[in-house]
């Protein structure tokens, strides 16, 4: 099982419209596309679209984090909710279906409720069950960076392994606790380790965390830093690069990140107790990240054809 944390939830909005999005302009939108969002839901929906076993830990408020945990139980995803004051956050893309370059806006949220948070710390404590659990996306205002380690610890000592998808402090806090894999874009593991190119930066990534990690007596990690249409960069645990892709091409990658890691988790959910085959567990998520692409709205993706893409994707030692 997949337990997916979501500490920060957001009702994601993608307007797609008729023409180039323009300052000023008035824009009626062709399409909209409404999801229960956030990078950790994101996650947990494109897993349970590819027919993983999830649950999803959500930290939701007010009217829009009852919209959210609707959703979810319309999507058969399952969720345990952790309810807190306030107002859950909204965010806001739009695209033109030419260049499916999104101008976005996100709503940071609001503070949350010191005891809400020390709740949904504890719901992962109770997760007993999971074999993979991954922590994504931002924090809520208010709470430390630290947070993201206590996250990763409290996972591990369930007996899951950790899976991190963040960025900017909370990645850095999460490094120092060691989780067994980073999954980051080229402009996240940029930021951790200041290597521009994606090869380059899988590699200091998997030092970083490695020492971390055999500082604290654990075994070996890896490290996985996507780069769009130029596929992903894998450093497995015993030090081997690879580099996978997929030949395709969609016109709406916001969430293709989330997606990644979703079909990633599911493959390495379906490998079991032992060690992870790492090279095989690549094509799904970049079939996954590919699909995602395809169709507007982000982890919303056909898992018949996130399938077809995994067995075009190619996989080579780099």
């Amino acid at each position: 099982m997949i337990a997916a944390l979501a500490p920060n939830p957001s009702i994601d909005r993608f307007f797609l419209v008729a023409d180039q999005v323009r300052a000023g302009a008035i824009h009626r939108p062709a399409e909209l596309v409404a999801t229960a969002g956030g990078k950790g839901l994101n996650v947990a929906r494109a897993a349970a679209t590819l027919g993983g076993d999830v649950r999803a830990i959500a930290l939701l408020a007010g009217h829009a984090g009852r919209w959210i945990a609707d959703e979810l139980l319309d999507n058969a995803i399952r969720a345990d909710v952790v309810w807190t004051t306030g107002e859950t956050r909204t965010s806001l893309s739009a695209a033109d279906p030419e260049s499916g370059r999104p101008t976005e806006f996100y709503e940071r949220g609001e503070s949350t409720d010191p005891a809400a948070w020390e709740r949904f710390a504890e719901r992962v404590s109770a997760v007993t069950d999971a074999r993979w659990a991954s922590v994504s996306g931002s924090l809520p205002p208010g709470v430390p960076a630290s947070a993201s380690a206590d996250l990763v610890e409290r996972a591990r000592e369930t007996g899951a392994r950790v899976a991190v998808g963040q960025s900017g402090a909370a990645l850095t806090a999460a490094l120092g606790a060691a989780p067994d894999l980073v999954k980051a874009n080229a402009n996240e593991a940029h930021g951790a380790t200041g290597h521009d190119q994606p090869r380059s930066a899988a590699l200091a990534l998997h030092d970083l965390l490695s020492a971390r990690r055999e500082a604290l007596g654990l075994g070996a990690p890896a490290t996985i830093v996507t780069a769009g249409e130029d596929g992903a960069y894998l450093v497995d645990p015993s030090g081997s690069l690879w580099r996978g892709s997929v030949d395709a091409r969609g016109p709406f990658p916001n969430g293709s990140g989330d997606s990644f890691l979703g079909g990633l988790l599911v493959a390495l959910d379906a490998e079991g107790d032992g060690e992870p085959r790492w090279p095989e567990t690549l094509p799904l998520a970049l079939g996954a990240a590919a699909a995602n692409a395809e169709r507007a709205g982000a982890g919303k993706l056909d898992p018949r054809r996130a399938r077809a893409l995994a067995a075009q994707a190619v996989v080579t030692s780099a």
